[in-house]
């Protein structure tokens, strides 16, 4: 696919990237001023070796500290040049651009040692793999404003094979790293790099705002446990456009905490705008909401995906214990290719961090608008299974169209769900089989999102 490459790009890519942001629709058109870093430094003036074999984690470390020094005169940029650049973790600062250049390659370090361990998430109490630490990511952003990373098609490679092999045999000490992580920042750019291998998730944004990832292209091995794509965490004013993922498990996942930790914490994730982008994941779903959604997942807008051989096109989790909601969600033109589940929303997904969930703590799913999806080659159209004491309601299904395989045993299954239709093909279940036109009853719709109403 041919990227479209924007303004906010073009100015990264001429050593631009201050960030002044000011809200407006809540989706991809905040308002950002980009002005040029007036400091520039190569990771070379720090004993950086490129050789894909020397650490460079010092070197790193010490730039960036260095660098830290001009945050309050226009900020400044780190340049990679081209070379494979082996690293442990290491942290940003605010007011910064990391650039790598064509053919820059950072390597995460395939050693533990190399990685810091660190507290876990308090919307999570624990790491997503064990109880306890976890690893921290190979590049961080903690409580920081105005961050870029980019390049010129720069990559940045976690080398999670190791990770994977530890993970599988159950021979990991603390849950696994992530390969870029920011924590409680705002007006954050990741843009036109390749990610590849990480060890869990690739780009991780988790209690932020005004975070914009654009034009990256994502993979890792498809048998790659777990690994997951971009996942935007107890996150606000969030857009992701023009990418390209192929993972093991979620392309996109949409998270807000974890059952007692995630209603503590309560944050939601909100206002998070996705459209061109081209999605494949091997053993999850394309596109996810959950199932770690305690803080509440709402008004997110899906638009112009491409959903390929995938299990799952588009997948909701919850279980009961979660509590929070997940509601106000619109997905408009998908075209899906070779989905095993065009859509599947689960009321039973998912595990406990421990054993102190309030079993009582009941999600809800709600308002949900499906519309304008073309599919083929599809073997089931939809499982949308519920929760017995709290149903999914308003789940609605516009403009559908699935060519179904030929021998599938059965379209849809649903339980536990109400909603409405009109024009979905195969014929949706009873459930949802009400016409929008005839009901007085809620869907949603796009102009909510501009703060108008749309439940009608």
């Amino acid at each position: 696919m041919k990227m479209l490459v924007s303004l906010l790009l073009l100015l990264a890519l001429s050593n631009a990237a201050k960030i002044n942001g000011e809200e407006s629709d809540g989706q991809c058109d905040y308002k950002l001023t980009l002005d040029p870093r007036p400091h520039s430094v190569s990771i070379l003036e720090f004993g950086a070796v490129g050789d894909g074999k020397t650490l460079n984690t010092i070197a790193f470390r010490n730039a960036i500290f260095y660098l830290k020094s001009f945050a309050d005169k226009g900020g400044a940029q780190l340049y990679v040049p081209p070379g494979r650049w082996l690293t442990g973790s290491f942290n940003l600062t605010s007011h910064l651009t990391l650039f790598l250049e064509k053919g820059a390659v950072i390597l995460g370090s395939q050693d533990p040692s190399h990685w810091e361990v660190v507290e876990p998430l308090p919307s999570y109490g624990r790491g997503i793999d064990l109880p306890g630490g976890r690893y921290r990511s190979l590049i961080n952003g903690y409580m920081l404003h105005d961050v870029v990373i980019t390049g010129d098609n720069g990559t940045i490679d976690g080398q999670g094979s190791a990770w994977w092999d530890w993970y599988s045999n159950h021979s990991l000490n603390y849950s696994r790293p992530h390969l870029v992580e920011f924590v409680a920042s705002e007006y954050v750019v990741v843009s036109n790099l390749t990610f590849l291998n990480a060890p869990a998730y690739n780009i991780h944004p988790v209690y932020c705002s005004y975070v914009h990832v654009q034009n990256v292209s994502v993979s890792a091995c498809p048998y790659s446990p777990h690994t997951v794509g971009i996942v935007p965490d107890s996150s606000d004013y969030v857009c992701i456009e023009d990418c390209i993922i192929d993972i093991g498990y979620d392309a996109i996942s949409l998270k807000s905490g974890w059952d007692e930790y995630g209603i503590a914490y309560g944050r939601p994730t909100t206002n998070v705008h996705i459209r061109r982008v081209h999605l494949k994941s091997y053993s999850g779903a394309s596109l996810a909401f959950g199932s770690e959604m305690s803080g509440g997942i709402s008004d997110v807008h899906v638009e112009q995906v491409h959903l390929y051989n995938s299990f799952s096109g588009i997948e909701f989790r919850t279980t009961n214990g979660r509590g929070g909601y997940i509601k106000r969600i619109i997905i408009s033109d998908v075209e899906m290719e070779n989905i095993y589940m065009a859509f599947a929303a689960s009321g039973d997904c998912g595990s406990h961090p421990d054993d102190n969930y309030d079993p009582n703590a009941l999600p809800v799913m709600a308002h949900i608008t499906l519309q304008d999806v073309i599919g083929t080659n599809i073997t089931i159209a939809g499982n949308l299974t519920g929760i017995h004491e709290s149903p999914f309601t308003s789940v609605c299904l516009f403009n559908v169209s699935l060519s179904i395989i030929s021998g599938s045993p059965t379209s849809w299954v649903c339980s536990n769900v109400s909603g409405f239709s009109e024009s979905v093909y195969p014929e949706p279940c009873p459930d949802l089989e009400c016409s929008y036109s005839n009901s007085s009853s809620a869907c949603f719709s796009l102009p909510e999102l501009n703060g108008k109403s749309a439940v009608i």
